[in-house]
């Protein structure tokens, strides 16, 4: 654990968000949902519309700059993840960017491949999986433990075979926050030859990991829960690009960048992403004194672990509240080091939506639903059409909301 401590007022000094008066006194427990844009992101996003609202790329000087612009973004996302600039692919969202992976996997496919997904996982990393059966691949299913909603690693050992192609799994479950050892089963897969695509959105709205210290083949997240504009990142290694049939255009087949993002996103926010690279260099430079001598993903790393050290600090009186309540159910583990501050729980008196409903007459913005994790619900024993309660929180969040979430919580329990 690091020595240094977040500077909560310095990065909600950073998200226009907190000084708006319509937001004044609300605690936003939304964030898995989508975080607030920061202030360098919208600035990024305003002056590209303002400035380049062009097409890019052609000898004009408004068109080169926006280029520049995007390819900075591409360049510096990279760095901060430690991989390749050509490993990095920008699309509509981590949805649209399975759904293509998958169409790509399935093209490549031969008798007798295997895939295996979970039933935790959010839907976008089953769904698109799940429909290769209709192309003849088997697709066997990593379930987890109903009473917890863990994944347990033995479990998936007797699931592997020279048969599999491809293992899908979650960084981090949106329901109970479970952080997935990534390293560990990268290995495992890859030890019977196997691809491993890993669904880190719920995990990297918390600081931005060192996808190439994880092995992972494939590593997808979303930038707007990333306090960035609403973007898919794909993380694709150089070898599988190559080996995999292209998604794009015929005419794109030798350029990385568009073999699997057929459709192209917004190059305005592409050009925003170097926002958020800006805030989390700007959180770095301002607690950490060796911005010149470290390289991006250092950076990141660091700027992660002072993001998780402030979360789990923040969350552990939210998690002792609920967990001792005697009309709450809290979902995952009661322990903040041993998860992230995604809390999921259910109520005794209300239903989801409606709690969240009365919550709201508080100034407490959050949800009920099953958040796209309906297949982790439904094993769970929990109603599928009401879900649970989530309140999410990033960084930004500070011991204040956490008090007004309890003492509104528990003046209707």
């Amino acid at each position: 654990m690091s020595d240094t401590a977040l500077d909560v007022d310095f990065v909600r000094a950073a998200f226009p968000a907190f000084s708006q008066p319509d937001l004044k006194g609300w605690s936003f427990f939304e964030n898995a949902g989508g975080s607030y844009a920061c202030g360098p992101v919208i600035e990024a996003l305003s002056n590209y519309y303002t400035n380049n609202k062009v097409q890019p790329y052609h000898p004009f000087p408004a068109a080169q700059q926006a280029g520049a612009q995007m390819d900075r973004a591409k360049s510096r996302m990279a760095s901060m993840l430690n991989v390749q600039g050509s490993e990095v692919h920008f699309g509509p969202s981590t949805s649209q960017n399975t759904y293509n992976l998958a169409q790509a996997l399935a093209d490549d496919f031969k008798d007798g491949d295997e895939m295996i997904v979970t039933n935790q996982d959010h839907e976008a990393n089953i769904g698109s999986w799940q429909r290769l059966t209709q192309r003849g691949m088997k697709i066997k299913e990593w379930q987890v433990d109903p009473a917890t909603g863990e994944l347990h690693i033995a479990d998936l050992i007797p699931l592997l075979s020279n048969k599999t192609k491809a293992v899908a799994f979650t960084h981090c479950s949106n329901i109970i926050a479970s952080v997935n050892d990534v390293k560990q089963i990268t290995d495992l897969v890859h030890g019977v030859g196997a691809l491993v695509i890993v669904d880190g959105v719920s995990f990297c709205g918390h600081g931005l990991p060192d996808v190439d210290a994880l092995g992972a083949d494939v590593y997808l997240f979303s930038l707007y829960k990333v306090y960035g504009p609403h973007l898919g990142v794909m993380v694709m290694r150089d070898a599988l690009n190559k080996s995999l049939p292209q998604q794009g255009h015929f005419f794109n087949k030798d350029q990385a960048g568009h073999r699997f993002t057929p459709a192209g996103p917004d190059h305005a926010q592409v050009a925003a992403v170097n926002g958020v690279i800006d805030y989390i260099e700007a959180v770095h430079a301002h607690h950490f004194t060796d911005a010149q001598s470290i390289s991006s993903h250092k950076k990141a790393e660091q700027v992660l672990q002072l993001f998780q050290q402030h979360e789990h600090q923040t969350m552990q009186p939210l998690l002792d509240y609920i967990d001792g309540h005697s009309q709450l159910h809290l979902l995952g583990k009661n322990k903040a080091v041993q998860r992230a501050p995604t809390i999921s729980f259910t109520s005794a008196k209300y239903a989801p939506e409606a709690l969240a409903g009365q919550l709201a007459e508080d100034k407490i913005m959050l949800a009920g639903g099953h958040f796209y994790a309906y297949r982790l619900i439904k094993a769970m024993g929990i109603d599928t059409e009401t879900g649970v309660c989530r309140a999410s929180m990033v960084h930004y969040n500070n011991d204040q909301d956490v008090q007004n979430l309890i003492a509104a919580l528990d003046k209707r329990h």
